[in-house]
């Protein structure tokens, strides 16, 4: 992740000395790069102390290291904004090798599911796990590329005899949103989390007293702002996105997940279903 993206996604969670650093580095990312840490401190109203021990939290030594990293970060965005024809994909330019391309693919992807597993907390997701277990019925939401998720999930929690609700249409979500009750779950996937459509189905589904697990970027999203569980699906397309890849495999993270620990949870019920499925399908080969 990108070191701007991070200060962003932990801005939440910062103390109220943090919070201005942050803030001012967000508000400010090229100025800073000509300040001293004491410059810095004063004009965003902090100790000096608190702007070095701000920079070791998010992994830098110190001050001047993370201006370097911000200004190589900055040196990257401009580079696509002034040649936006050599772009391809985020950190991926049309004058890289097949090599390169590959080498940056598996960093983006590799960091996305890193960075994703960072920032799950274990107990909520323990929690959503158990809430999707007990309910009658689970509707997974998604457009775009966050449908493929939707429907992957679908697919491997039908498998263990768990009944989804999971269509590409947009209509036929909006009407199932509504026509869900206080025992079903809502699933709802965007990485953004400003789609209008996925909070109109979160909005239905929570009027019919649904609860409504989001997937999504951060915690700060609309989305999330709607939701009663919020899962945070981490990844750094913010440059030029071409399609959504990493966010995808971000949101794959948290998805095969909860496949997984629903598999534990229900290994009595669920895994002779696994094998049955497995028999039936090589029996079709014979």
């Amino acid at each position: 992740m990108s070191v701007l993206n991070e200060i962003a996604w932990l801005l939440p969670e910062l103390a109220e000395s943090q919070q201005k650093i942050a803030k001012f580095i967000l508000d400010n990312p090229e100025a800073i790069l000509v300040m001293s840490s004491s410059r810095f401190a004063e004009d965003a109203g902090v100790s000096q102390s608190a702007v070095i021990k701000f920079s070791q939290k998010i992994g830098m030594k110190g001050f001047p290291a993370l201006k370097i990293v911000i200004s190589e970060e900055l040196g990257r965005n401009n580079q696509f904004k002034t040649y936006p024809h050599k772009a391809l994909h985020n950190a991926i330019s049309s004058e890289d090798s097949l090599m390169v391309m590959a080498q940056k693919l598996a960093h983006e992807k590799t960091a996305a599911i890193i960075d994703t597993t960072k920032k799950i907390n274990f107990a909520v997701f323990q929690q959503v796990v158990d809430i999707i277990n007990h309910a009658q019925r689970v509707q997974i939401v998604g457009i775009w590329g966050s449908g493929l998720t939707a429907k992957d999930l679908s697919y491997k929690l039908q498998k263990i005899g768990i009944l989804c609700l999971a269509e590409a249409d947009l209509h036929v979500q909006l009407a199932t949103a509504q026509a869900l009750t206080p025992k079903d779950v809502q699933i709802v996937l965007s990485f953004s989390g400003k789609r209008k459509e996925m909070r109109m189905a979160s909005t239905m589904a929570k009027a019919q007293g649904a609860t409504v697990i989001a997937i999504t970027g951060n915690k700060e999203t609309p989305l999330a702002k709607l939701a009663d569980y919020v899962l945070e699906s981490i990844s750094d397309e913010n440059e030029w996105r071409s399609s959504s890849i990493s966010s995808r495999t971000a949101q794959n993270t948290l998805t095969d997940l909860i496949f997984l620990a629903l598999l534990q949870r229900r290994k009595e019920i669920a895994k002779p279903l696994v094998l049955n499925a497995s028999m039936t399908i090589n029996n079709l080969d014979d």
